[in-house]
């Protein structure tokens, strides 16, 4: 498919019908009116691989692996500030801390754990203050991350937050397919008043106006690409807020990562 919008099953299934990948209202579902407008099954990867073990071990047995209510194992690419990288499996339920710091090792250089930032470019990010949080669906959601595709980044003392989102936004809002206005013109509104931040032009009042646009790209938009962008802009608001302050009030940048601010 080529585009990260086609994560998405109906623009995937534009993509291989030879289409622009774009999402397309639902109902009807694909596996109701799919390819070719036949009925269409559509799985990710993690999900047809974890089939034939069910069927030779058992549906009971793979569900006493995870929590109670998300069962199996989750996959992750652990990256960024960690001393042992790589792809990673536990048990659902596991704990954050586990992942972190028994299986990557911790922080090098004995620098503190700040965020970890979970689900890919759409996740949310997860500050330390909820390190044993356990790695299931309901329990991120919580916090407003997701599971998402798996990435797991890991985010040390000297990590922007303000930054961190303005990257991942930076991302979504150039894969937007913008079918959808609230996704086409909320990521690029978001997206200029992040940037307008991090170059020291931030406004008094640009905190809020990134909620009330961020919220309303979250409940508005299509498909999933535009309902979960907003996660990194929402998650580091909630638990940085002091961060985009100093960057606008004070013209700072705590961690000295935006060039345009002075070094806190």
């Amino acid at each position: 498919a080529g585009a990260f919008v086609c994560g998405e099953e109906t623009a995937l299934i534009a993509s291989i019908e030879s289409k622009r990948g774009m999402p397309r209202p639902r109902p009807p579902f694909p596996a109701q009116s799919g390819l070719d407008g036949k009925p269409s099954n559509i799985n990710n990867v993690k999900t047809l691989a974890s089939v034939p073990v069910i069927i030779d071990q058992g549906a009971d047995w793979f569900a006493s692996i995870g929590s109670e209510k998300s069962k199996g194992t989750a996959v992750f690419a652990l990256t960024g500030k960690i001393a042992n990288s790589g792809l990673v499996e536990v048990p659902m339920g596991t704990p954050l801390s586990t992942v972190i710091f028994d299986i990557g090792g911790g922080i090098p250089r004995g620098k503190r754990f700040k965020a970890v930032q979970t689900g890919g470019p759409s996740g949310g990010c997860i500050s330390a203050q909820f390190i044993d949080t356990p790695v299931d669906y309901d329990s991120l959601a919580e916090l407003g991350s997701i599971m998402g595709s798996g990435g797991m980044v890991v985010l040390d003392e000297n990590t922007c937050m303000v930054e961190v989102a303005r990257y991942f936004l930076s991302f979504t809002q150039t894969e937007s397919c913008g079918k959808c206005v609230p996704c086409r013109l909320g990521t690029r509104q978001m997206l200029e008043i992040l940037t307008r931040i991090t170059e020291g032009k931030g406004r008094d009042s640009d905190i809020d106006t990134l909620l009330n646009i961020a919220m309303a790209v979250k409940e508005c938009s299509l498909c999933g690409l535009g309902q979960t962008c907003p996660n990194p802009v929402l998650t580091t608001i909630k638990y940085f807020r002091d961060e985009y302050e100093a960057h606008i009030k004070e013209k700072k940048c705590p961690a000295a990562v935006c060039d345009s601010l002075m070094i806190s």
